[in-house]
């Protein structure tokens, strides 16, 4: 720690950082603009002068940047000195020539960073008088509109965008005062992390363009708490709400997870929950009457009878649906006809992962955790496509490298243009073992493309070289064994080395490895970690539930066991064969079905249930690393759309439960839900802890879901009733549905839907709720963890698979995880799908031309259970023997399968 004087009094501060973060850290508002938290220093505004003196008898000083000297021992400034002030005054003015002070037509007013610093500046005067120059905007895709005219030349985000995220298409040009920050030619923005730059812009050049067809203000939407829902990363997010639709999502500081950053599905993945076509109302499908819509109570009473008479019940869950209302319907059927809704492939390899993270020797580590590991080795993922986030921290990981170079040097790591110059190209070692390029092949020491088996091969041998008590792999081929060696002393010399594996390849192999790896370094001593994803946003929690797979519910309807099912958030035909859920569902005398969403498992309900999404109702979650986070609701549905019988899946399943036992339903709050679940399930013991009760309060206040200049409330409905209605109560959270209630900053809380804070309106208003710049929220960060290892290490596995043998015959199905498309909410949002690559066959280039096809063709995959046609795409990283097939049409070909490849007969559509 150092001790700093700031205006005469002092102050202790960390003497790591440079005056402007101990300053921020301490609560001034000093004005900056090239300066982030994540981003470190460059000096390019001059925003940030200050006063510096050079002991106790110096009375005249000098001027300073904040951000470019260093928080040293014994370091005297001034915020408030004259000087200092005049200078800040003058270069807001200058950064401003050339802005067109367009706020009141600006997507950003009330929201802007400028606007901030300009009012903190006391900059309310314009005297340029003269031409202004202006610039063409270019379209760069569907996620982000682009006003170049508005840039004060921060350089913010081609710092974040080509230093940090790792992208290459965006630049800047020209020179003085004549800088344009932009594409080479106008296009889509090709990083997957673009929509960051409409927070990491302090003015409104990058906008966010999802927003701009329904754009609202920031006072006047209304948040909550909340996680993404695209993923198993457990991102924190603040959706806000206008008229009963979601506006935009942005990112919620979370100092263990995601901190500053969400990936774009997470960000521009929301539509789903604005689509029209939403069932709003119950609706009965009868043979006679066809489709009928109806009330809650003769929903109820409908669905009750259809169960009552059944003989047995299958309920089949979600990994898209909430702890909660998962234990309502294991609670409803018993757990012996629970099934988690999650197919046989998935739901063993989501097992085995659990128990790795108990007995592999090493934590789980968090995001934040993530970056400060010095050796990476990702077996069978590309994690930019499967977890994107996590993708993002290992590539702050792999660049940390420069920082410890600059450390050793004693050049202040925020010094980010020194760090870069030293650094060059040094990096931490990445080794990835993918079938074919990844996101993160750019930084990576080593890329093998390799099939399933081998990847798992190459796994063990790695943990035989770490500890030659793991099982040594037979057969394996010198360069193979070489590779294995050559990561394992890595790996070995590594102070924190990392492995991070998971299901997206559907292999318990691959897994199995990652495990020994982990087991092995842990036996050495090492202080490293084990990182496995999983595929959606509860796979981790519904996992702890202990539920049968998808096929085990489909069987008993189709053989007769079962009559009756009810279907949780959960559209069958994406998980397994179209032929084999037509099958159950046909079987089935009463199908039951609870979703927000109208998918083609909705339209064979017998009775169809409208479950509230993510932003319409409370749960829990439990992501990749073990984390149970709180999501809370955004906003009441029927105040808005009267008509609408909309509910939390949990509700309706209490209210159908009553319902069959013609008992009332009990009017209790998600608390009490919550804790039940717990109850029943020791390994969920811990979400009760992981949010804040409903009797929260901070001086009698319940928590403000709305910043407190709200407007128009009292016009809202008018198109209803000219009538104000009471805003809707909600007894269930900490949360009440307007501005009545506390949104401040200086009483620390771990649920904090929407940052504001006095003078502060933009995304940088974090920093007021942190206790130090880009560290924790002061009332700590949310969430509890549920998966922790334990004490002792368990055994090493020992099935090693033989090597992949190509055939001429048939070819393996490995599934391609995708980013944008190949998620099945977020599949249904327009701009998702519009930066969506198209969906293509992937074969080897040696493949194709043994096929004699080419690029284009439309090909037949064909399994013993199904088929599907797609257009081909060739790709030269594919091992041989391998077709890959786009997420979201694996429901059609199961991972592992072998299948039979051949052109589509003539005649024949396209693709299906």
């Amino acid at each position: 720690m150092a001790t700093i004087q700031v205006d005469g009094r002092s102050y202790e501060v960390n003497e790591k950082d440079n005056l402007l973060q101990a300053c921020l850290t301490l609560g001034f508002d000093l004005p900056y603009f090239c300066w982030h938290p994540a981003l470190g220093s460059v000096g390019a505004c001059r925003q940030c002068a200050v006063k510096q003196y050079r002991d106790a008898d110096d009375a005249q000083g000098s001027l300073v940047m904040a951000c470019m000297a260093p928080a040293a021992d014994g370091s005297r400034i001034s915020i408030e000195d004259e000087q200092a002030r005049e200078f800040r005054a003058s270069v807001i003015e200058w950064l401003m020539v050339h802005h067109p002070h367009d706020c009141p037509v600006c997507e950003e007013g009330g929201h802007c960073h400028l606007q901030d610093m300009t009012v903190m500046t006391g900059h309310n005067r314009r005297r340029y008088r003269f031409r202004k120059r202006t610039h063409r905007n270019q379209y760069l895709g569907p996620f982000i509109a682009h006003e170049m005219n508005r840039c004060i030349t921060c350089y913010r985000c081609v710092r974040f965008y080509r230093d940090y995220a790792g992208g290459t298409d965006l630049g800047a040009f020209g020179a003085n005062d004549n800088i344009y920050f932009g594409r080479h030619r106008e296009g889509v923005l090709e990083n997957e992390f673009a929509g960051n730059l409409t927070e990491v812009c302090p003015t409104g050049v990058f906008t966010d363009q999802t927003h701009s067809q329904r754009y609202t203000r920031k006072w006047d939407m209304q948040f909550a708490s909340s996680i993404c829902h695209q993923c198993a990363v457990g991102c924190n997010i603040s959706p806000g709400e206008r008229y009963g639709d979601i506006r935009r999502i942005e990112n919620r500081y979370h100092g263990e997870v995601n901190r500053f950053f969400l990936c774009d599905r997470g960000r521009f993945g929301y539509g789903y929950v604005n689509r029209d076509d939403r069932p709003r109302r119950p609706e009965w499908r009868g043979e006679v009457e066809g489709t009928i819509i109806l009330d809650v109570d003769e929903a109820l009473d409908r669905g009750a009878d259809a169960l009552r008479g059944a003989r047995r019940v299958i309920g089949i869950g979600s990994p898209r649906a909430s702890l909660e209302s998962n234990d309502q319907l294991r609670e409803l059927v018993g757990q012996a006809n629970f099934s988690s809704g999650i197919a046989e492939r998935e739901q063993t390899c989501l097992a085995r992962m659990r128990r790795l993270n108990r007995d592999c020797g090493l934590p789980t580590p968090t995001l934040s955790d993530v970056e400060s590991h010095d050796a990476m080795l990702v077996l069978g993922e590309d994690l930019i496509q499967s977890a994107a986030r996590l993708g993002l921290s290992v590539r702050q990981a792999v660049l940390a490298r420069r920082d410890s170079l600059a450390e050793s040097r004693g050049i202040p790591v925020w010094n980010a243009e020194a760090v870069l110059t030293l650094a060059q190209d040094t990096r931490h070692p990445l080794f990835i073992a993918y079938p074919t390029a990844t996101g993160l092949d750019d930084i990576a020491e080593c890329r093998l493309h390799l099939a399933p088996d081998d990847i798992a091969r190459l796994g063990f041998a790695v943990a035989h070289a770490i500890d030659a008590a793991a099982p040594a792999v037979e057969g394996i081929d010198e360069s193979t064994r070489a590779t294995a060696e050559r990561i394992a002393d890595t790996l070995l010399a590594a102070e924190r080395p990392l492995v991070i594996s998971g299901g997206s390849l559907e292999s318990t192999a691959i897994l199995d490895a990652a495990g020994n790896i982990a087991r092995a370094l842990a036996t050495k001593g090492r202080r490293g970690g084990l990182s496995l994803v999983r595929r959606e946003a509860n796979s981790t929690g519904v996992e702890l539930l202990d539920g049968r797979s998808l096929e085990w519910a489909l069987d008993e309807l189709i053989d007769g066991a079962a009559d009756a099912v009810v279907v949780l958030e959960n559209d069958l035909y994406r998980r397994v064969p179209r032929e084999r859920v037509d099958r159950a569902l046909s079987a089935a005398e009463a199908v039951i079905v609870l979703d927000h969403q109208r998918t083609p498992t909705w339209e064979r309900a017998h009775l169809g249930l409208p479950a509230a999404s993510f932003t319409e109702g409370d749960g829990t979650l439990v992501s990749l690393e073990g984390r149970a986070q709180r999501f809370f609701q955004v906003f009441e549905p029927r105040y808005h759309r009267p008509e609408s019988r909309i509910h939390q899946g949990w509700r309706w399943l209490q209210a159908l439960r009553a319902s069959l036992k013609r008992q009332a339903v009990p009017d209790i709050t998600f608390d009490v839900v919550t804790r039940d679940c717990a109850r029943r399930h020791p390994a969920l013991a811990g979400i009760v802890e992981a949010s804040l009760g409903a009797d929260y309060r901070v001086s009698g206040l319940k928590l403000a879901r709305a910043p407190h200049r709200y407007s128009g409330r009292t016009s809202m409905r008018a198109h209803l009733d000219v009538s104000e209605p009471r805003p809707p109560q909600d007894p269930g959270t900490p949360f009440t549905f307007s501005m009545e209630g506390y949104y401040g900053f200086d009483r620390p809380r771990r649920e904090v839907p929407f940052a504001w804070a006095p003078g502060w309106n933009s995304p940088q208003a974090w920093n007021k709720f942190t206790d130090e710049v880009g560290g924790h929220l002061r009332g700590g960060d949310p969430g509890a963890r549920l998966l922790e290892p334990a004490e002792s290490i368990g055994d090493y596995a020992d099935e090693i698979p033989p090597p992949f043998v190509p055939r001429d015959d048939a070819w393996q199905i490995v599934v391609l995880p995708r980013l944008f498309g190949g998620e099945e909410t977020s599949s249904r949002v327009a701009p998702i799908m519009a930066r969506a690559a198209a969906v293509a066959l992937t074969l080897s280039r040696e493949d194709a031309r043994r096929l004699e096809v080419k690029e284009g063709t439309s090909l037949v995959v064909e399994t013993s259970l199904s088929r599907l046609i797609l257009p081909l795409q060739i790709d030269a990283a594919l091992p041989s023997g391998l077709v890959g097939v786009p997420a979201m049409c694996e429901a059609a070909l199961a991972t592992g399968d072998r299948a039979g490849l051949s052109q589509v007969p003539e005649g024949e559509g396209g693709p299906s």
